[in-house]
């Protein structure tokens, strides 16, 4: 079978691999949609320190079932793309998306940009109401929509997204969806459009008014949650900074080198710090959910739709087009 594979940095190749072996407890899966992710890019840049290559990417994945135990042939699935050991801290305490052994598709392990993919029954969701394109859009929402419900996020508050890439927007719809005001910022003015139009009541531009700003709209308060999905040392610090008094900050974005803070803020607001990584079947179910009510609507969160012939260019495109790149879709 074909399989895209980021052969070094840089570099991208078609490569023939061997169709995988069906075994006991597996579903084959024909895959039709691939979602590329910011880890993805940075796998092509050789900035990922979990991946080791050469790698075939891709984790946010959609498809139909081939053969296999448990599911019907010709169903469409959402992947969940993480592992669990079942036994270390994280699992024994049911957040298995925290396992310590976790080995992400196309992260840890080879991924999904190929003709099939042989996976876990459980970890495939069944789906046949979304548009086939919007399965590879579960999995990058999932991820915001749980650094909301890491942060506690209800009716009322005010959150500032910092970040409105595809987790970041998955950030902003959840915290929406959960009857926050939110002020979503970035660096560029059509990914703050792009949150506006998916329920942002707010809109900033990244500058040095930035934190002026966030004080004008919540009354000098300061918000009472910031998630960051940026990962850059600047922007977590501007975290704690931008929040208010007994406020929570949560990172999804992780920052590639060192976070230098003033830690007597953290004491002086009393502030609850969260990291959120990866997502539980619950939050790909909330995202099901919403996507299936916006139907059509969803495409606008979709930049480009590469064939699956194509796929070489796709990454060195993205590099190339950073500010304008939402979310590319490979599709076959």
């Amino acid at each position: 079978m074909q399989a895209l594979m980021i052969e070094a940095e840089g570099r991208t190749r078609f490569h023939v691999r061997p169709v995988p072996a069906l075994q006991s407890g597996h579903v084959r899966v024909d895959v039709r949609h691939v979602g590329l992710c910011g880890s993805d890019l940075n796998t092509f840049k050789g900035l990922n320190p979990l991946v080791t290559l050469p790698r075939i990417p891709g984790h946010e994945i959609g498809g139909v079932v081939m053969e296999g135990e448990g599911l019907v042939p010709g169903q469409r699935v959402i992947v969940m793309p993480y592992t669990s050991c079942g036994h270390c801290t994280s699992c024994r305490c049911g957040r298995s998306n925290a396992c310590r052994t976790n080995r992400t598709l196309g992260v840890q392990q080879d991924g999904g940009l190929a003709e099939q993919i042989v996976l876990p029954v459980d970890k495939l969701i069944p789906n046949d109401t979304l548009l086939p394109r919007h399965l590879a859009l579960v999995e990058p929402l999932s991820v915001g929509f749980h650094a909301v419900a890491r942060g506690r996020v209800s009716a009322g508050d005010r959150v500032v997204v910092i970040g409105c890439g595809m987790i970041g927007m998955g950030c902003v719809i959840g915290a929406v969806a959960a009857g926050a005001e939110v002020i979503a910022v970035d660096v560029g003015a059509e990914k703050v459009a792009m949150a506006q139009r998916f329920g942002a009541a707010h809109g900033v531009v990244q500058g040095p008014d930035l934190g002026a700003e966030v004080n004008r709209i919540t009354g000098g308060d300061g918000p009472d949650i910031v998630i960051e999905a940026v990962g850059l040392p600047a922007t977590f610090t501007q975290a704690i900074d931008l929040v208010c008094f007994a406020g929570r900050v949560v990172y999804v974005g992780y920052a590639k080198a060192p976070v230098t803070y003033q830690t007597q803020v953290f004491n002086l607001k009393e502030l609850d710090i969260m990291g959120s990584r990866n997502a539980v079947l619950a939050d790909f179910h909330a995202v099901i959910a919403y996507l299936e009510r916006i139907g059509d609507a969803a495409a606008a969160l979709i930049t480009r739709v590469v064939p699956f012939a194509e796929a070489e260019g796709a990454l060195p495109y993205w590099d190339a087009h950073r500010g304008d790149v939402l979310k590319i879709i490979i599709e076959r």
